[in-house]
């Protein structure tokens, strides 16, 4: 969400910008200087905090990942590729090098939860074709 606030409103402007840097102090600093610039107003943009996935969660599966792919042949971007197909679908799309299957989704952008589903598919792919991938216990820490 986004609000703008035209420079003539300069009594709305001092007033959230007091209150910020009440909350804030660490940041007062440069709020001010942000808000002096600004000569035609401030946009405020509100938006939700996205909880990435942690180093233990993308450690165990790049671990498991690889030697899930050493057994089936594959090599550890391979692996990656197919799951990460598996867990969040995939595409087809034509390039000058041929056809290519695309993940719709990337690990990169993934949250705890997305990412443990990464997990949850590498575990249980690998377990249908009879390699076992040792469950981890601090991976679903935080969930």
């Amino acid at each position: 969400m986004r609000i703008q606030i035209e420079r003539k409103e300069k009594t709305t402007i001092a007033e959230l910008v007091f209150t910020l840097c009440r909350q804030f102090p660490d940041s007062s600093l440069d709020l001010m200087q942000l808000c002096n610039g600004a000569s035609a107003g401030i946009t405020l943009e509100v938006t939700p905090t996205k909880e990435w996935h942690t180093r233990s969660q993308r450690n165990y599966y790049r671990k498991w990942c690889r030697h899930f792919g050493l057994w089936c042949g594959m090599t550890p971007d391979e692996m990656h590729e197919e799951l990460l197909c598996r867990c969040y679908g995939s595409e087809e799309v034509e390039t000058k090098m041929g056809k290519r299957r695309r993940a719709l989704k990337r690990s990169s952008e993934a949250s705890k939860l997305n990412f443990s589903e990464l997990i949850d598919t590498l575990v249980n792919t690998a377990g249908e074709m009879g390699f076992i991938v040792p469950i981890g216990e601090d991976i679903y820490d935080d969930l």
